[in-house]
């Protein structure tokens, strides 16, 4: 029976890569989204890949819906903890309210996805876990405290889970994508982006099929001997 995994953020940009890919690769992928119900039926139509609305920030929300899930598709055995969003701006000029989103969207809903399936991945003693980073988590970023914190703090979260569920066959890592050709880094003013370019040593912005591939890879059943790990996915433009 096909192993069901979860993307949360995965009707865009690299989440859709991921999503397909799975799915090619046999798995009965369910992909998370959050707000444009627009994009995700254009997506399912597209792909096949059914697609489910809730707000991973909520706990409960995010409980609720993975027990759906694992009532209408089987236990949620991979999950890719994709969702982000950003709300940037300088220290002196942010607000309470553009930190809290971050840090609840992309950091604490990793723990929300993570709380509703791990019991389960215990005791079924599999798991794969793969935790969506930044090369801007790892160098910072002016104007991005609270992304950099967010992204940050997945590393962290992920190395301390993968401790509790090695000896369970739960294997969980992170990944930090550099710039990636989506939505999110075109909006980026031109000029800027030609500067950002010019510090990436391969030449160019990766591809959502470049963090997709990865992903595939730490998923796999034979990837059992990995955990705790981040993997950099960035053309070279941050190494340490």
């Amino acid at each position: 029976m096909a192993r069901v995994a979860l993307v949360t953020g995965g009707t865009r940009g690299i989440g859709e890569a991921i999503c397909l890919k799975l799915n090619g690769l046999g798995y009965t992928v369910l992909a998370n989204y959050g707000g444009n119900d627009q994009a995700a039926k254009e997506f399912t139509e597209r792909t096949g890949i059914a697609a489910m609305k809730f707000d991973v920030s909520d706990f409960d929300t995010t409980a609720a819906a993975i027990k759906q899930i694992e009532n209408d598709y089987g236990p949620v055995e991979v999950l890719i903890n994709n969702a982000g969003i950003t709300r940037d701006g300088t220290m002196h000029r942010m607000s309470f309210e553009q930190w809290d989103a971050v840090i609840q969207t992309n950091l604490a809903s990793c723990f929300n996805t993570c709380r509703a399936v791990i019991e389960g991945m215990r005791e079924r003693n599999f798991g794969r876990i793969v935790n969506v980073g930044s090369v801007n988590g790892q160098a910072g970023q002016y104007g991005q405290v609270n992304y950099a914190a967010a992204k940050s703090g997945i590393h962290g979260f992920t190395k301390a889970l993968a401790l509790e569920g090695a000896a369970k066959g739960i294997t969980v890592n992170a990944i930090a994508p550099g710039y990636v050709d989506t939505d999110m880094v075109r909006a980026v003013p031109e000029e800027v982006l030609t500067k950002i370019i010019r510090t990436i040593p391969v030449g160019r912005l990766g591809r959502p099929e470049d963090i997709a591939n990865s992903v595939a890879f730490l998923v796999d059943d034979e990837s059992g001997f990995i955990t705790g790990s981040t993997l950099s996915i960035n053309g070279g433009q941050h190494m340490y």
